[in-house]
């Protein structure tokens, strides 16, 4: 006589609850610290587009962070003190550290260094460099609100 073996049924599989909860986005420091950072590299750019690229972040943010691995360090020393000896920029942080990296052509993980230098708005930046405006030269722009001035008056005169 053969025995049948009843097995139970499994029970059923359920989702974990989760809650999501929607809310304003928040802003980290790390994203706002995007937005002045610069990485530099030795191979990309030349030195005086980096050096001109910090200029304009240093009007616009009040401080540029530049950082380098390996080989590109010697560049972006070289853009510090080049800021720093003509008075736009002091200096307010250096980081150095090193990160590991896969190696692309040997597939392998490899230490290289990394820097990070921060550096703020000098005092006297605002008299050395030249405010932005649209692509046009201080002496343009000074030019171009005189003949509106001028057509004001113009207009002023002939309607009176």
């Amino acid at each position: 006589m053969a025995m049948e073996v009843a097995t139970p049924a499994p029970a059923p599989i359920t989702a974990p609850e989760i809650k999501i909860v929607v809310g304003p986005a928040k802003t980290t420091s790390v994203e706002t610290h995007k937005k002045n950072r610069i990485q530099v590299s030795n191979t990309k750019k030349p030195l005086f587009f980096y050096v001109n690229l910090a200029k304009r972040y240093i009007q616009q943010h009040n401080e540029v962070e530049l950082s380098a691995l390996g080989m590109a360090i010697t560049t972006v020393v070289t853009i510090s003190e080049i800021l720093k000896n003509n008075g736009l920029a002091t200096e307010k942080k250096v980081l150095t550290s090193t990160v590991g990296m896969k190696d692309e052509t040997k597939g392998k993980m490899v230490q290289k260094a990394k820097i990070e230098i921060v550096l703020g708005k000098s005092d006297k930046f605002d008299s050395l460099v030249p405010p932005v405006t649209n692509g046009k030269t201080p002496e343009e722009v000074a030019k171009a609100e005189t003949e509106a001035a001028v057509e004001a008056q113009e207009a002023a005169a002939t309607d009176a």
